[in-house]
């Protein structure tokens, strides 16, 4: 048995965190755990419960069920003030009679720290957020992001190693959100702090985060690195809130012969790599974006020779991002998106086209449960005629 030193030991864990209002559950069994020095990003859709799980982790309210442990000890029942975590609410919550100096050292005031020592962590605070030349001046007099910045920069001022961020760049505009982005990456770096960052923002959350956390209906779904959760995520719905622009999914059936699992969508069948070799019926089949190509021409082969899928769709729509196009496709009534990052404007609204997919790229997600449980498989798939346009499409996120 290894050893577990304690820099491996969580800062800060939530375990069957439960909660409901008037009967009707917004966290439901949720565990969360945030490692020393780490930025963990709980990345979920508005209305996934990101708020209340805020207030909950502040003490602002007390979970129906369930524990909330920090350095080792239950804070469950504990007030406010005696948790010992720094808080950036979403609102600037600023001061404007107080000037930014004020509003940054308040924190400090109220906990009694000597007026020499909060002069300094103010100046320290300040000079990370790049704040230092506004200091004296009243929140009226600021920017929206520099008022973000004093906000953040009062949030920090406390004597902490546990921070909780509450979306804090929502309501900024691109440029400044990017700039703060970096700003609170170099902050963790600088403090050592650990950082628990809420946002419904996935490209935030995903540049932020050493450890990504996806929220979804009061639950945390699955965590881990972000890499990992876009490249191999576990669940469905890691899948679908994760990436930009979203998965595409598809309905099928996957069926059994002797040793071979075979799966059969409305638009192509495919040989399948299955975890379980007993699973069979309804599937979830999900695929990236990035990973669709196209040519020209209303081709219909299904399982080449080469194992590449290929089958006719229609241009319908051209999203030019400026690195990348989206492209959008109706593949016998059914949408699709993939993403060209070569612009290739030889294929316009309304061109018939031939898309190509390996099957490798396809991820089987159970359709009851959501568990991924397995993949397209190299080898060629049966050759089969096309199927008549589907009776149902599964959407996600």
């Amino acid at each position: 048995m290894s050893n577990t030193g304690l820099a491996d030991t969580p800062i800060l864990r939530l375990e069957g965190i439960a909660k409901a209002y008037r009967g009707t559950p917004v966290l439901i069994d949720l565990d969360l755990e945030a490692a020393p020095s780490e930025l963990t990003v709980v990345y979920g859709p508005p209305a996934s419960g990101k708020s209340v799980l805020v207030r909950i982790l502040t003490g602002l309210e007390h979970p129906d069920a369930g524990r909330i442990t920090l350095r080792g000890q239950d804070i469950t029942a504990e007030a406010p003030a005696e948790r010992n975590i720094g808080y950036v609410p979403q609102s600037f919550a600023l001061y404007p009679h107080l000037s930014v100096r004020a509003n940054i050292s308040y924190p400090l005031d109220l906990a009694g720290v000597p007026a020499s020592e909060s002069r300094a962590v103010v100046a320290e605070a300040a000079a990370m957020l790049k704040i230092e030349e506004h200091l004296d001046k009243k929140p009226d007099q600021l920017s929206g992001g520099q008022k973000q910045r004093v906000a953040i920069a009062r949030g920090i001022a406390k004597r902490t190693d546990v921070f909780v961020l509450d979306d804090p760049l929502a309501g900024l505009d691109f440029k400044l959100r990017e700039q703060l982005v970096d700003d609170l990456r170099g902050l963790n770096a600088a403090t050592g702090a650990s950082v628990l960052y809420m946002t419904s923002d996935v490209i935030e959350a995903m540049t932020l985060a050493d450890s990504l956390a996806v929220l979804s209906a009061g639950s945390i779904v699955e965590s881990g690195p972000p890499e990992r959760l876009y490249r191999h995520p576990r669940a469905v719905a890691t899948m679908a809130l994760v990436g930009f622009p979203p998965a595409n999914f598809l309905r099928g059936t996957l069926e059994h012969r002797g040793d071979d699992a075979t799966c059969n969508t409305p638009l192509f069948r495919f040989s399948a790599d299955i975890a379980d070799n007993r699973a069979s019926g309804d599937v979830i089949v999900g695929l990236r974006p990035e990973r669709v190509h196209l040519s020209h021409g209303n081709g219909s082969t299904v399982g080449d020779s080469d194992g590449s899928i290929t089958f006719p769709a229609t241009v319908t729509l051209r999203e030019d991002l400026g690195g990348e196009d989206i492209v959008y496709l109706d593949a016998s009534g059914i949408p699709l998106a993939m993403v060209d990052r070569d612009h290739d404007r030889s294929t316009d609204l309304g061109d018939a086209v031939t898309v190509f997919i390996a099957p490798s790229q396809l991820t089987l997600f159970d359709a009851t449960t959501g568990d991924r449980i397995g993949h397209g498989a190299h080898r060629p798939s049966p050759s089969a005629a096309r199927r008549p346009p589907p009776a149902s499409v599964a959407h996600h996120g």
